[in-house]
């Protein structure tokens, strides 16, 4: 039992791709990944949403991630939405590819630099170095703002009016 106790914390990520870099979130912060699907466009969204989707009879809001984080969009083939839960409402991310779940000891995730984590906000969590690779873990719960979690509920409620 003392060698359960003493074994490094093990972190599991799902890795994916916006332009050239390679990102990372929790596991557990994603309840699943899709193929990217028809999104219905919301006239006056703000640019990084993409719009609505309905899945498996739930109406979700879809954000580009890449926009959102101010990332070159590069469309592909590979596109995922990867589906996750923000502040209790489930929203769609968009991404160019989801490359692998991988498994790494919570030791080898360095602290942001101070200057990055000034400018990118408090979604950086970290940089791991699996191997010569280099992954920027970002707190999807802390991607967007309150404001834009509410723009995004909006949708949500505006389907239900319309009808109800």
């Amino acid at each position: 039992m003392a060698e359960t106790l003493s074994a490094p914390e093990e972190l599991q990520l799902v890795v994916f791709r916006l332009a050239k870099e390679e990102f990372a979130v929790e596991v557990g912060q994603v309840q699943e990944i899709i193929p990217l699907q028809d999104i219905t466009r919301l006239p006056r969204a703000p640019h990084f949403i993409k719009g609505i989707l309905n899945l498996r009879g739930k109406i979700l809001p879809v954000i580009d991630l890449a926009e959102r984080l101010g990332v070159p969009p590069t469309p592909t083939d590979s596109q995922r939405i990867v589906i996750t839960n923000l502040e209790d409402q489930q929203v769609g991310m968009i991404v160019d590819s989801v490359t692998e779940v991988l498994r790494l000891p919570a030791g080898a995730v360095e602290p942001p630099p101070p200057m990055i984590a000034e400018v990118s906000g408090a979604y950086l969590r970290g940089v791991a170095r699996p191997g010569d690779r280099m992954l920027i873990l970002i707190d999807l719960s802390k991607v967007l703002s309150t404001e834009d979690v509410e723009a995004l509920a909006a949708p949500e409620t505006a389907s239900q009016s319309a009808n109800g």
